[in-house]
């Protein structure tokens, strides 16, 4: 197994006070600009500076399928549905590729573990794991050196990413059926019950949620893992692992990490479980209209950006969100001060 080790320091306070005296000064009331300050203080953290960038912003869509997916019975859309739409992110045509677009962000495309044979298509990056996860209904959806290949892959790839000079990340995901390997990681990490971690997914009818409550709740009763990885390698999904592992290795490399929505979160709570210290270099961009994420947000005590009921995965919420974060950086390093704009300070 390749247990791959993670050091990530926690962001130091000797900065603190010289940056919020250098929000303060700006030309505005205190606090004027809320949750804009708190953004630029975390990154001016982050990076260490008082002057902080967004160097090469790259986001990251993992794709991968899952066992469970096969039978239908959670899902309103086939598994064929992940291989093509892996195409449609490689030809252009998917939401993420507009507001990438749009934003100026660079996006990779990685097949974490597809049911499908790609053939070295132009512009994935292959790091398959297997054609899919198993049903989870049987055991297992991985077997632990695969949930560890999978962390160590996902690492990898943020490695390469970050030595073109990237220091602002985000990972997106593509896998029907991934929403509910996301719900059933969501109660194993929360404690939270599994009936409040189950959602719509991509569509389903109240009916359908019905049933999907009922089969994950049978699933969860049946597992018996422990540790973080055992839970990871029976719940997960390869794309979910690869994400875990891309969190990890972000925050270690103390790259501004952009976290999206519902499925992201569930794989920052195993990487939260294996490493505290990842969420210091976290922003999360939106709040998910998938049920189960304003919960994860709450057990994180954390704030989204944005909450526009979005629920379409693909990292699109953090590509959406990707303006904000350039404001909260532009005003800390272009507004002027009370002194160089020469106007008297009420302080």
């Amino acid at each position: 197994m390749n247990r791959i080790q993670f050091n990530i320091t926690p962001l130091s306070d000797s900065i603190v006070q010289s940056i919020k005296h250098k929000i303060d000064s700006k030309t505005k009331p205190l606090g004027a600009l809320g949750m804009l300050e708190t953004i630029a203080l975390k990154v001016a953290r982050i990076q260490e500076t008082d002057s902080p960038s967004l160097k090469n912003p790259t986001l990251v869509v993992f794709a991968g399928d899952h066992g469970i997916a096969k039978e239908g019975q959670v899902n309103p859309y086939p598994q064929s549905v992940t291989a093509q739409m892996v195409y449609n992110f490689l030809e252009g045509g998917a939401a993420i590729n507009s507001f990438c677009k749009q934003n100026s962000i660079d996006l990779k495309i990685v097949d974490a573990g597809v049911n499908h044979n790609f053939k070295n298509a132009p512009g994935l990056i292959d790091a398959k794991i297997e054609y899919g996860t198993r049903n989870y209904q049987q055991g297992p959806a991985m077997q632990l050196d695969q949930g560890y290949a999978a962390i160590a892959k996902g690492a990898t790839i943020v490695s390469t990413i970050y030595k073109t000079g990237c220091n602002c990340i985000g990972f997106g995901e593509m896998g029907i059926g991934n929403t509910s390997s996301a719900a059933l990681l969501m109660a194993a990490f929360t404690g939270i019950p599994i009936k409040d971690c189950v959602g719509a997914g991509t569509g389903l009818s109240s009916s359908g949620i019905a049933q999907k409550k009922e089969i994950l709740a049978r699933v969860f009763k049946g597992c018996t893992a422990t540790s973080p990885i055992e839970k990871l390698a029976y719940f997960g999904g390869f794309e979910i692992a690869m994400m875990t592992g891309a969190f990890l290795r972000a925050a270690e490399l103390k790259m501004t990490v952009l976290v999206d929505g519902f499925i992201a979160s569930s794989a920052l709570l195993v990487a939260h479980a294996l490493h505290k210290n990842v969420l210091d270099y976290c922003i999360f961009m939106h709040n998910s209209g998938e049920q189960g994420h304003h919960k994860i947000l709450e057990y994180f005590r954390q704030n989204a950006i944005l909450d526009l009921g979005m629920r379409l995965g693909e990292g699109t919420g953090a590509a959406v969100a990707f303006p904000i974060l350039q404001s909260a950086i532009g005003f800390l390093n272009d507004m002027a001060s009370f002194e160089t704009a020469q106007i008297d300070n009420p302080m």
